[in-house]
């Protein structure tokens, strides 16, 4: 598997293309915005978009959604259905946050634990790690050893559980009993800032007890 990690919207929320080298299919992770952009990756990378993938409703991470699956007429997989409160929310929360009107929508498929979802020859697992978000999903390509973790961990810091649904105390769980037992050398591509590992966090994020 291969990755590209694109900043995107005025929120810097990393969007990654992911892709096989095989077959060259593709799929977005967490498209908040800026579609031109992530189009224009995909056309100078020479890939074949075949799906969009979210690891939670929050508008800077599903924002561009709808754009890309119209366009490129491709599925929509995730988050949990427990997000679904978000994403029928979308319309207000870019009122709220003074972002272009965004039409609430409906995945092909909503995700759960255990489920995989696959690009070409690559196949990531999901796990289910409720606390940011009810519904909030991390993508783990076990063969890469890469985890698109959306704001559950960040290189130092953790998620925020202020927002409606969010739980500090299960955020904490899921880190701690979701994502340590990956691995220390698991890449970890965060929803914002810049990529580290579980290694580095467990050994040195103050924010988890």
């Amino acid at each position: 598997m291969q990755y590209l990690t694109i900043p995107v919207t005025a929120f810097q929320q990393n969007c990654s293309l992911i892709w096989c080298e095989t077959t060259r299919e593709c799929a977005f992770v967490d498209p908040g915005g800026d579609t031109d952009q992530l189009m224009a990756a995909v056309n100078k990378q020479g890939l074949k978009p075949v799906g969009v993938f979210l690891t939670h409703a929050h508008l800077d991470h599903v924002g561009g959604t709808m754009a890309l699956a119209k366009h490129y007429q491709i599925p929509v997989s995730g988050p949990h259905e427990a997000d679904k409160y978000w994403l029928d929310a979308l319309p207000v929360q870019a009122k709220q946050f003074g972002l272009p009107h965004c039409e609430a929508f409906v995945p092909d498929t909503w995700l759960q634990e255990g489920d995989t979802l696959r690009f070409g020859q690559q196949q990531l697992e999901i796990i289910h790690t409720p606390g940011h978000t009810p519904g909030h999903v991390v993508l783990f390509h076990r063969e890469a050893g890469v985890a698109f973790v959306g704001d559950v961990l960040f290189n130092g810091s953790i998620g925020r559980s202020d927002f409606p649904g969010g739980n500090h105390q299960q955020l904490i769980q899921s880190i701690k009993l979701k994502l340590w037992p990956l691995g220390d050398d698991v890449i970890v591509i965060p929803g914002h800032g810049p990529t580290t590992t579980i290694g580095e966090e467990r050994r040195h994020n103050s924010f988890i007890p």
